[in-house]
Parts: structure tokens; C-alpha cells; sequence
């Protein structure tokens, strides 16, 4: 599978209730090592199949509820792997996701997926996009720091020809789109005029680029819709000025990636795009502790965990730090509004750490997941509220 969305996270997170068995594992990609995968993943099942009992599974249940999981070992699955590997199986449930992060060895079962180490793909490690110009080729690719993929791009023409429906060959002349500034009532299709051989208009080739940018723009619209990641330009320079007077998404930035990138892999557009947006990034944690600050002077914040996570629960979280690589078991009741701590995992218990950064995402809340010692107040979570 590619990159995680957090519109998947929102789908795991809302699946149906009943017993989640949550499975990451540090996977190797190279050498040796990697007939490390099958061992450790063995493992790890063991230990999912082991807390299953402990929830009052038979082993024969218990295998077969793993049993969709267990059908990944095999030789071939091994040899196409990434850093880690986070598995989610439920009744009818299934997921796996290949994905460029260390995991720590952790195996959870309880009444929903465990998916804080998640996090970092959908937080402050930051998604953006990268949009590849010219005027024979339109790439979009989705990124994180880690990774980047390329969108399978519909309803968006391939070149500047086929979206100003030139017709080389017609001995009639040539069909030109009329397009007023601001795109077409969809992504191809408009009303137009003749033009023929030599128009003026044809020879305007900047005309003809802005007119491509709007319908680009236009086909790109329904990726990007309700996105607030940033959008990076790559192409030859002298396009980027024009598609910015054609661009209405609001989050494209400034700087973009010159040259004839057409050349470079998504691997190396990546890394270049990320050293634009990392400041974007680093800005926004820095001003969301300042406002933490702020907040908490006002008395609306909190690291009091017993505050936050009846909170989050009730859409009152705004923003979410929460701490990388701990947990803090235990369990609360929205019903009687109680919330209980233990040092050790018991049956019936969740990571409350996790259960509040779901919970403010699902919420339309901010997490940043971080190391511990980035958390305000060197707490595992801090909190600011809406009200």
C-alpha cells in the first residue's frame, strides 16, 4: 500500500467495535538482515494471538482471526519492503501498510486500533504536494519527508495540446477553446472558435499557457480540495509566474524546484521539495507552542492528562502535543465522565495518549506527535482548548 492519508486514519480510527489487534514492526529492506522480517513478524503474532486469550479467544479463534495477517508471510511479501510495517486486522477488517518509519516492536489488543506511531506521517513531519510542469507533461505527486508517490492524475490533461484540443492534421483548421481567466465549467470542454494556420493567437505561446494552467488547476482541484499542505512547483522557471496567475489553491508557496527536473526521480524531487517546506513546518510547531504558552496563561491548556483526554474526546481539543514512544494505560467511561490510570497494561485498557490524539484528529483538531522532551510542560501530552 502507499502513503498513509488521514482520511485512512479516520477509517481505522471509526471502524466498527470489537476486538483490533494493532501490529508494528521494524522491517529491514537489504542484506542479510532480512531474513530477520519473517522471524520477528512470527513473533509478533504469537504475541497477538496470546493477548487475543487473554480477551477470552479460543487459540483456534484466535488464529483464525490473525489469519488474514498470517497470509503475508510469504517469501515475495518480504522482498518488497520499507522501514516498517504496522498491520490492523478486526472482525472483516484488514489493513497493512509498508511505510518509511522505525517502528518499535509493539503488539496491542483492545477495542480499537492503536495508531499514535501513525502519527508522524500525518503531523508535523508534514504532507505536501509537488506539481511537475511543462507544457508536454503534468505530474502531482503526494509527499511526506519520508516518502513521496505519484497521483494517478483523471480528468487532467496530459499536455498543453490536448488541453486547447489543437487538431494538427484537420485541413479545416485548428479548435481553440475560449477560456476566461479563472478555468472552464469542467476540465476539457468549452465552447470555442476556429482559428486557422498561423492565428495569432496560436503564436501567443504565454496565452496558450495561462489558458493550460486554468484547466490544470481546474483538473487538480478535486486532489487538493480541503487540503492545507504545501504545494511546490518544479519545472522550467519561466512557468512558474504563469501558472501562479492561473493557481487558486490557496497553500501554493513561494519558492519551487528550477531546471529540467523531468529528469529526476520522485526520490530526488522529494528531498528537494523538503527543504522548502521544512521551514513551513518547523514554523508552525514553534508558533503552536508559543500559542500553547499563551493559552495556558489564559488557563485554556492543560498537561494534566486527566483534563486532556476527556477533552479530546468531547471535540474540545484544538491542538495536541503528544509524546513519541510512551504510553499511558488505563481507560475512560464518556458515559459517567471517568477516566482511570495504570502503570501497567490490563485487559480493557487503551493508550490514553493515543485515544486523545485520535480523538482531537477525528475532532478536526492539530496533533503534533513528538519526542517527549518537545512536549510543553515535560509532560506525555499537552492540550489547548477550544472553550
Amino acid at each position: 500500500m502507499g502513503l498513509l492519508s488521514i482520511d485512512e486514519l479516520k477509517k481505522l480510527a471509526e471502524q466498527p467495535t470489537g476486538l483490533c489487534v494493532s501490529i508494528y514492526m521494524p522491517t529491514y529492506r537489504l542484506g542479510q538482515e532480512t531474513q530477520q522480517n519473517p522471524i520477528r513478524f512470527k513473533n509478533l503474532i504469537r504475541q497477538a494471538e496470546e493477548l487475543l486469550g487473554e480477551h477470552g479467544l479460543k487459540e483456534s479463534e484466535a488464529g483464525k482471526f490473525l489469519q488474514p495477517a498470517k497470509d503475508l508471510d510469504r517469501e515475495e511479501f518480504w522482498e518488497n519492503q520499507n522501514n516498517g510495517l504496522a498491520i490492523f486486522v478486526a472482525e472483516g477488517v484488514f489493513n497493512y501498510y509498508r511505510l518509511p518509519l522505525n517502528f518499535n516492536e509493539l503488539t496491542v489488543v483492545t477495542d480499537r486500533f492503536h495508531l499514535k506511531p501513525l502519527l508522524p506521517l500525518l503531523t508535523n513531519d508534514g504532507l505536501f504536494y509537488i506539481l511537475s510542469l511543462s507544457q508536454d507533461q503534468i505530474k502531482l505527486f503526494e509527499c511526506t519527508r519520508f516518502e513521496a508517490k505519484e497521483i494517478e492524475l483523471e480528468d487532467v490533461p496530459k499536455n498543453i495540446d490536448e488541453a486547447l484540443m489543437y487538431d494538427e492534421t484537420a485541413k479545416a483548421g485548428q479548435f481553440r477553446i475560449n477560456t476566461s481567466r479563472g478555468g472552464t465549467d469542467n476540465s476539457f470542454q468549452r465552447s470555442g472558435s476556429y482559428h486557422g494556420q498561423g492565428s495569432p493567437d496560436r503564436d501567443n505561446i504565454q496565452v496558450d499557457l495561462l489558458q493550460f494552467f486554468h484547466i490544470v488547476d481546474r483538473g487538480i482541484h478535486k486532489y487538493l480540495q480541503g487540503k492545507n499542505a504545501p504545494l511546490v512547483l518544479t519545472g522550467v522557471e519561466y512557468l512558474f509566474p504563469i501558472y501562479r496567475e492561473a493557481n487558486g489553491y490557496p497553500h501554493l508557496v513561494a519558492e519551487g524546484i528550477t531546471g529540467n527536473t523531468k529528469l529526476m526521480t520522485p526520490e530526488e524531487l522529494q528531498t528537494e521539495a523538503w527543504k522548502i517546506v521544512e521551514p513551513i513546518f518547523s514554523k508552525a510547531q514553534q508558533e503552536a507552542l508559543t500559542y500553547y504558552k499563551e493559552s495556558a496563561a489564559a488557563q485554556r491548556a492543560s498537561s494534566d492528562i486527566k483534563e486532556a483526554v476527556p477533552a479530546a474526546f468531547y471535540g474540545r481539543v484544538e491542538q495536541l502535543f503528544v509524546a513519541l514512544g510512551l504510553h499511558q494505560w488505563g481507560n475512560f467511561d464518556p458515559q459517567n465522565n471517568t477516566i482511570q490510570l495504570h502503570s501497567e497494561p490490563e485487559t480493557g485498557d487503551e493508550d490514553l495518549l493515543d485515544s486523545a490524539a485520535v480523538q482531537t484528529i477525528l475532532n478536526g483538531g492539530i496533533v503534533y506527535a513528538v519526542a517527549p522532551e518537545k512536549v510543553p510542560d515535560k509532560a506525555p501530552l499537552a492540550a489547548v482548548f477550544r472553550f
